[in-house]
């Protein structure tokens, strides 16, 4: 008679472990098993346990994955004393029966293939945005972000990694890992207390990794969210998305990771998610190392599964090390103005993607501030309303605001707005000087012929920006020129050049350009 293992994995194709499960790939089907462990921070020792760890995975995953996750099967002993799927009398152990999915559709798949495009991060982020913004929060679960539950997870990784830690990394790197997250939890308890106040503490995934995710043209599924913890998947909403970025981070595409960051952000008008990203970075990396760390001393594990989680476990350590470390790209301030349809928003984009911050557009801070969605149209006049000078203040007093939290946090930010006057570009520029980074007022020029024929074809299509023909010319009448600012700091563009020779202009004159922010 064989183990459960062995005889499962007969009738498999393959094979494929983690340090809590056994997964049976076999034809169209995947078959999940959960290990009879007891971990501390789960316990599926029991074979009721066991049924009730697949029945709450079902149920979780299908809020992200609704037609992979078909229930649950029972693992029962034949006539001969094999282990089989769906019968064979009294269960001996359970199963969670889903449907198998293209291992080339996997993000991390993808990445390594070349294929994991920009579109595709800013899809993901969009699709995680959208369901954070549904997920279930009440009082119970944002107790979850106050600072001292946050302790409790982050001394509970170091408690069970002291015995393994030092075979990865040196009793100093050790310590500083331990010093800087353990200070960053005390010296800003107001931060996770202000995201707590502000309703960003939400039922997520809990293990928003790359191998989670499945693209296609027309969908994006992610698996495998935490269903035997509640405490690990009720988090900030930055302590998921911080997975990901952490993720893509570890196989070398900081750029991907900054560029998840800065369209979640702008979708979730989330900017404030930047004064503790590096924090929650650094602790899914080591949460990532425990485990990894734990399979390697699993004597059951296979020695080359054994080898790879080491590798991966030093990898990890490192990184939960590096977040306390300088950016690759210097702090600065960019602002991108000029009047209607002159291509400051998708000048914005690029500089945003290549400098590795995020864009804060009044747009996109204007609609979600006043509770609309991102494309509600709100024309009530060219000054009136939504476009009333007091509103646009507030407007601009919020998206400095953001800009300071990413500025704090020592990434580059590009600011994406009309700044059709004076006042607005200098209180821009006062923000860069108080941060003490550098600042560039990009101005964006058009014939005004060529702006009105951008907004003619704009209006037949979706957009975030209210700017339209009926109020170009008046919005063209209000527009002061830039004589405040010093040369240096004011680069004039002409749009109706193509978009990679104004770029070439621009790295000319931003410093710090970088030569690609991937590694």
């Amino acid at each position: 008679m064989g183990t459960l293992r062995e005889d499962l994995a007969r009738e498999a194709d393959e094979l494929r472990e983690t340090h809590i499960s056994l997964v049976f790939l076999r034809g169209a089907d995947v078959y999940k098993v959960k290990k009879p462990v007891s971990l501390g921070f789960l316990d599926f020792s029991t074979l009721d346990l066991r049924r009730e760890a697949c029945e709450a995975e079902v149920a979780l995953n299908r809020r992200l994955a609704p037609d992979v996750y078909l229930g649950v099967v029972p693992v029962g002993l034949d006539a001969s004393g094999r282990h089989v799927l769906g019968g064979g009398g009294p269960p001996v152990d359970w199963a969670v029966h889903m449907r198998r999915l293209p291992d080339e559709a996997r993000a991390d798949v993808r990445l390594a293939r070349g294929e994991l495009a920009v579109e595709d991060v800013d899809r993901i982020a969009e699709h995680v945005a959208a369901f954070h913004a549904g997920a279930r929060s009440d009082e119970t679960i944002a107790s979850f972000g106050e600072p001292g539950a946050i302790a409790v997870n982050v001394r509970e990784n170091f408690e069970q990694t002291r015995a393994t830690v030092l075979e990865h990394v040196t009793a100093g790197e050790a310590a500083e890992i331990e010093r800087w997250q353990t200070g960053f939890l005390e010296e800003r308890a107001d931060l996770f207390r202000e995201r707590v106040a502000n309703g960003r503490v939400r039922d997520g995934h809990g293990d928003l990794r790359l191998e989670h995710v499945y693209l296609d043209a027309d969908a994006i599924r992610i698996i495998d969210c935490i269903e035997f913890n509640e405490r690990f998947r009720y988090a900030d909403v930055c302590a998921d998305l911080a997975f990901l970025s952490m993720d893509l981070a570890w196989h070398g595409r900081t750029d991907l990771a900054e560029r998840a960051l800065a369209v979640y952000a702008r979708v979730s008008n989330d900017y404030d998610l930047y004064g503790l990203v590096d924090f929650y970075e650094s602790y899914r990396a080591y949460v990532r190392a425990k485990v990894a760390s734990m399979l390697a001393a699993d004597e059951d594990a296979p020695a080359e599964t054994r080898a790879r989680a080491r590798a991966e476990a030093r990898r990890y350590y490192r990184l939960a090390l590096a977040a306390d470390r300088p950016s690759l790209i210097p702090p600065m301030l960019v602002a991108v103005g000029g009047v209607l349809a002159s291509g400051k928003s998708t000048v914005s984009d690029r500089l945003s993607l290549e400098l590795g911050g995020p864009t804060i557009n009044t747009d996109w801070v204007r609609k979600l501030m006043l509770g609309a969605t991102p494309t509600t149209k709100l024309y009530e006049g060219a000054w009136s309303g939504a476009y009333d000078p007091a509103v646009t203040e507030r407007v601009y007093a919020e998206v400095r605001r953001f800009a300071r939290v990413v500025l704090r946090s020592g990434r580059p930010v590009v600011l994406d707005a009309s700044f059709r006057d004076p006042s607005m570009r200098l209180d821009a520029r006062r923000l860069a000087e108080e941060e003490g980074v550098p600042f560039r007022f990009v101005e964006c020029r058009a014939d005004p012929e060529l702006c009105r024929e951008r907004l003619r074809r704009r209006a037949e299509r979706a957009s975030v920006s209210d700017g339209r023909l009926e109020i170009f010319d008046s919005f063209l009448a209000k527009w002061k020129p830039v004589t405040e600012l010093p040369p240096d700091e004011h680069v004039r563009i002409d749009t109706a050049e193509p978009l990679e020779h104004n770029l070439r202009l621009l790295r000319d004159v931003l410093p710090a350009w970088p030569s690609g922010a991937a590694g």
